[in-house]
């Protein structure tokens, strides 16, 4: 009979039991861990790099759509927007993690067992704050994943007809959309391991590619880099680069994944650094070259000569969206499943045939509205903004209050940052900042940039921004 282990991991001053069954060091579940059952801290980084850089991100839409944000906001406000919202946004996430393991430690005192359920944003709200704020929480939230994922086929589509455009762009998001719903088999962000990895690798590679593609084609004749030169422009270009650096709306079932979560923390700043490198030099390079054409073309790879090195990139961003599919569909899936009362089964099969009903939309609006770039600002200002900039920093205010919550906090601020008072005048920054910028001056040029593609392409327009064929 097969021995059973129970090890008990310090969090915080919160207690994770963890259970074992079976030999750990046995060639299969070697295997099984390598590729399916991640959960250290190299996986937290993996999937956080590689969701930031694509959905938050999101490779494809942002990586792809920056240099169209350049061309918009001007090289200098480019990079520095790009600095700004990376620092913002991993200061968010800090204090996602922060409620998170208070939440967790709160529960796990009351001796709850998270063994067979995946803790998720809108619960930790709801446990620290209310049933409103849950409510805020969860409407915001799966909102934004549910758009990140429309994004996501939008932007499958926009890419493979750079490889093949004997269909439109219409049609291949039909094809994708079968594709992703097979994301409904995949059971938690434990079995992302390999692919997180996968998924920096290619975003990796894709950045470097646009990067020296670009410097190697050198500037075409007649460039001009005009931007900024149009306030909607300028405020809709920044706001891409906040959403950008808003792809933490998924750190709880992140950190929740995790065997040791207590060792998230530094992890998204570490992940966004990285993530700079890749970003900065790609969009840079791009605009320098192409200037005021990217305006009119959000998609990067369609200004670079096709060429075995652009069918690559196009070919792993293909497969990084279907990853990052995944990414922003499985809290999404998480959400329904304890709505209809599976959550907790065990049978996969069951919990897939659950989930199919949360595809069907997602496939329904990227048709509707395949405005690949636009969209992404308009999600960004009406959305992110919400979801992983104001609300965490307002609960965070909240919860730690009254004097007895910051004096009983499982984890005080830093010295360094000035204590409490530190902390509270940052969040207030960060609130005022992005409810001014981000949503009120970002939601409005944003809006009329998406609705300014409405009256140009239509509704459910079969190839947008598509070269009109001889």
């Amino acid at each position: 009979m097969a021995s059973e282990k129970v090890e008990t991991v310090v969090a915080g001053n919160y207690v994770e039991m963890e259970r074992e069954e079976g030999d750990s060091k046995s060639a299969k579940n070697k295997l099984s861990n390598l590729f399916w059952h991640g959960g250290s801290v190299y996986d937290a980084w993996f999937s956080c790099a590689s969701n930031q850089a694509h959905f938050l991100h999101f490779v494809a839409q942002v990586l792809l759509t920056l240099p169209y944000s350049f061309s918009q906001l001007g090289m200098l406000s480019g990079i520095l927007f790009q600095l700004f919202y990376g620092l913002m946004g991993s200061w968010t996430a800090y204090l996602i993690s922060l409620l998170y393991v208070e939440y967790r430690t709160r529960k796990e005192r009351e001796k709850v067992d998270f063994r067979n359920h995946v803790i998720q944003w809108f619960e930790v709200l709801d446990g620290l704050l209310g049933k409103h704020w849950r409510n805020i929480g969860l409407f915001f939230n799966c909102t934004f994943l549910l758009f990140g994922s429309v994004i996501q086929l939008i932007a499958c589509a926009s890419n493979i007809y750079y490889i093949n455009d004997n269909l439109d762009k219409r049609t291949w998001t039909y094809i994708f959309g079968a594709c992703c719903a097979t994301t409904v088999f995949i059971p938690s962000f434990h079995n992302y391991r390999v692919w997180s990895f996968l998924g920096l690798m290619m975003t990796s590679y894709t950045a470097w590619y646009l990067t020296i593609a670009s410097l190697l084609h050198g500037q075409i004749d007649g460039v001009k880099h005009s931007g900024p030169n149009k306030m909607v422009l300028y405020f809709t270009g920044a706001t891409n680069i906040l959403y950008t650096f808003g792809g933490h709306a998924v750190t709880v079932e992140i950190m929740h994944a995790m065997w040791k979560p207590q060792k998230f923390k530094m992890i998204y700043l570490i992940a966004t650094l990285y993530v700079l490198t890749l970003t900065l030099p790609s969009a840079s390079a791009v605009y320098w070259a192409f200037g005021d054409l990217l305006l009119t073309h959000s998609n990067a790879l369609s200004l670079l000569p096709r060429s075995g090195f652009r069918d690559t990139a196009v070919i792993l961003m293909l497969i990084h969206q279907f990853i990052t599919f995944g990414f922003a569909c499985t809290p999404l899936y998480f959400v329904w499943e304890k709505f209809i009362g599976v959550h907790e089964t065990k049978s996969v099969f069951k919990r897939a045939l659950a989930r199919l009903p949360v595809v069907i939309p997602i496939w329904f609006l990227a048709i509707i509205f395949p405005f690949f770039g636009p969209i992404n600002s308009t999600v960004g200002s009406l959305l992110v903004s919400f979801t992983v900039y104001i609300i965490p920093s307002l609960a965070h205010m909240i919860t730690f209050a009254p004097s007895s919550a910051r004096e009983n906090a499982v984890e005080r601020p830093p010295s360094f940052l000035g204590g409490w008072a530190g902390m509270y005048s940052i969040n207030i920054f960060v609130v005022v900042w992005v409810l001014i910028v981000g949503f009120g001056f970002g939601g409005w040029a944003s809006m009329l940039n998406f609705v300014q593609q409405i009256n140009t392409f239509g509704l459910f327009t079969k190839c947008y921004q598509c070269p009109h064929k001889a």
